[in-house]
């Protein structure tokens, strides 16, 4: 059955929670109390699923036990974990490709212990020291794929499938996020690296807020969406607004709620329905009270964009959708 605007699972990303209290400490090594209590604010502000983004708690490094607590925390709090975010772990970084590697495959272990349906990874790597200075991090570039290089894009290949062949066993989603810069970096590339690895379960997170949010020339939104949404399963959605001066060479993007930057999303999921879309969506916002816009972004969708009837025309999708009914939170 189709997903309407009522029961199409939305998570909140946990971005604006920090990983690192003030005095230091990790809340990986924190009580499960405290991960209650995050997992609790997810749940008043409105949302019964969360993306468990890796920059918060790494699902992937607790011990069985601990992954236990986790879980537990969670369903204590009533909010589901139907994804992960595996964020800055490439499996191509030159000097840590085997550790993010072995750490994707961690994650997709954990995922199939906590009852996830989608793990999202990427291949953008650690921000430079520079990119930490800037208040906004995407405002100077960071590392960058090797444009033309053969070699790199067939391990890039050949890892994720590996991933991915993980994945089917574990009966997991994998969704490849689109980031600047990267393999996955363009809509070409980045329908171009899906179609070459060739798995149903590994498609597009076709995050294109991650592009339209550099200060410097893009490509239209719109070609983006119609490259993409065909090889989509997961998608992080977030919107920035944005001003270009190209006889200046003048570029501006700042973060903004969904309905108001410049990604008409009532448009994109129109067309992402008509080629079959049906995955979770991840609301995402960088900025002030992250929660709060994400909160509003989830009331959007369903007040606005959503389809509100069954019966709807959908297309069929050129990966592997969601199961459409994403499991609890289960015992470990």
């Amino acid at each position: 059955m189709s997903y309407t605007a009522e029961n199409w699972p939305i998570t909140a990303a946990l971005l604006q929670f920090p990983g690192t209290r003030p005095d230091g400490t990790s809340l990986q090594d924190a009580p499960a109390s405290d991960w209650q209590q995050v997992f609790e604010e997810v749940a008043d502000a409105g949302f019964a699923n969360a993306d468990l983004t890796d920059s918060w708690v790494r699902p992937g490094d607790l011990s069985p036990a601990r992954l236990e607590e986790f879980a537990a925390a969670a369903r204590a709090a009533g909010v589901g974990l139907p994804a992960i975010s595996a964020i800055r772990r490439s499996v191509i970084d030159a000097a840590n490709w085997e550790d993010n590697l072995a750490y994707t495959h961690r994650t997709l272990d954990a995922a199939a212990a906590l009852g996830c349906e989608v793990v999202s990874i990427g291949l953008h790597q650690a921000l430079t020291p520079a990119q930490r200075e800037q208040l906004w991090f995407w405002t100077v570039e960071g590392h960058k794929d090797p444009v033309g290089d053969k070699e790199t894009w067939n391990k890039a290949v050949t890892r994720i499938r590996e991933v991915g062949r993980h994945a089917a066993e574990l009966g997991l989603l994998v969704s490849l996020e689109m980031y600047e810069d990267t393999y996955l970096g363009t809509a070409d590339s980045s329908v171009q690296l899906v179609q070459d690895i060739d798995l149903p379960n590994v498609g597009l997170n076709p995050d294109i807020g991650n592009l339209v949010r550099l200060h410097r020339p893009i490509e239209d939104w719109r070609e983006m969406v119609h490259k993409t949404l065909p090889y989509a399963n997961y998608w992080h959605v977030k919107n920035y607004f944005r001003d270009e001066n190209r006889a200046k060479n003048q570029f501006v993007a700042m973060p903004a709620p969904m309905e108001a930057g410049l990604i008409n999303y009532r448009e994109a999921f129109q067309f992402a329905i008509s080629v079959g879309f049906q995955g979770i969506i991840c609301t995402e916002h960088y900025g002030g009270d992250g929660l709060s816009v994400t909160a509003a972004n989830q009331d959007y969708l369903r007040r606005q964009v959503l389809p509100k009837r069954e019966g709807y025309a959908l297309g069929t999708s050129l990966v592997a959708q969601g199961r459409q009914q994403p499991a609890a939170v289960s015992a470990v």
